[in-house]
């Protein structure tokens, strides 16, 4: 093994990959690592009854960010990826033809002019300029039918928002309920979704379905392990973080099945509802693998950086 085999080796071993975005018409996977890069994926290749080993690795790779790519949105044209104090765009309609050229970045204001804020999540919202939390700011989800976004800090609140104003409207302060605190784990907030009048929220506190309109937890997960992803998905409830499995939990907090992963922590889950022929369920963390989840009991197969 020459020695560029062998620093390729050693990165996949210590890859970690912290997102996922679907292409606006869901035959690609987008995937960004620890290092900077984003790597495509064609889903309808993998997914097709011909697809062969190559067909799980990426169509093209490209260097993004000096820094971890930590999140990954797309709108109906571009890829947009954020790493280190930096986020920036690229155009599918490039990306698919393998032209990797940036459309546009910006780097969004820091409190400290030395500061480099690190960019922990994206989400698609017409206007922005929350303030109010007194640490890094971990998860966001929307609650579109009342127009509001919410948010998950380090500081160990979830924060309510009016989308229209930016005006802050609750701050539930999770870890200082009994039921969800734990503090050996620590405060900080880990993930977040929403479901009408309903929220799920985890990280140092216990997984824990919230009714919003009281603002009040309803039920606690029996899930031990630090949770980093959580979704409403039909009748159930995924969620996935510091042990190498997805977790199928029901509402009542029983857990339904445990569904095995390659990577030991999950740092990445997501659903691609843009396309019903290439519909999957992908989860990835620390490991250059992605799983993908065809029948979301089980692993059919992993996408792979190479």
């Amino acid at each position: 093994m020459d020695e560029m085999d062998m620093q390729r080796s050693l990165e996949l071993l210590h890859m970690t990959v912290f997102s996922q975005s679907f292409s606006p018409c869901g035959k690609y996977l987008a995937a960004g690592n620890n290092y900077g890069q984003i790597a495509i994926f064609s889903l309808s290749s993998a997914l097709s009854s011909e697809a062969k080993e190559e067909s799980k690795k990426p169509v093209v790779v490209f260097t993004a960010h000096d820094s971890p790519v930590y999140s990954l949105v797309s709108t109906d044209r571009q890829l947009i990826s954020a790493g280190d104090g930096e986020v920036k765009a690229w155009n599918w309609s490039e990306i698919v033809k393998k032209g990797c050229k940036e459309a546009w970045s910006r780097r969004p204001p820091s409190r400290i002019s030395l500061e480099i804020p690190e960019i922990n999540c994206l989400l698609l919202n017409p206007k922005n300029k929350f303030h109010g939390h007194k640490e890094y700011v971990h998860c966001l989800a929307l609650r579109e039918q009342v127009h509001e976004c919410l948010s998950g800090s380090e500081d160990g609140t979830v924060r309510l928002w009016d989308s229209r104003t930016g005006g802050q409207v609750h701050a539930i302060e999770v870890y200082k309920y009994e039921e969800c605190c734990r503090p050996q784990y620590g405060k900080w907030i880990g993930c977040l979704a929403t479901d009408s009048d309903w929220m799920l929220c985890g990280g140092g506190p216990a997984l824990t379905l919230w009714h919003l309109r009281s603002l009040t937890p309803t039920t606690i997960f029996p899930i031990q392990e630090c949770q980093h992803q959580v979704m409403f998905y039909q009748d159930l409830i995924l969620s996935a973080g510091q042990n190498p499995t997805i977790n199928h939990c029901q509402i009542s907090g029983d857990i339904k099945a445990q569904i095995p992963c390659t990577s030991r922590t999950i740092y990445s889950m997501s659903i691609n509802d843009q396309s019903q022929e290439n519909k999957v369920l992908t989860a990835a963390g620390n490991s250059s693998r992605v799983d993908v989840f065809t029948n979301f009991g089980y692993r059919a197969f992993s996408l792979m950086f190479v």
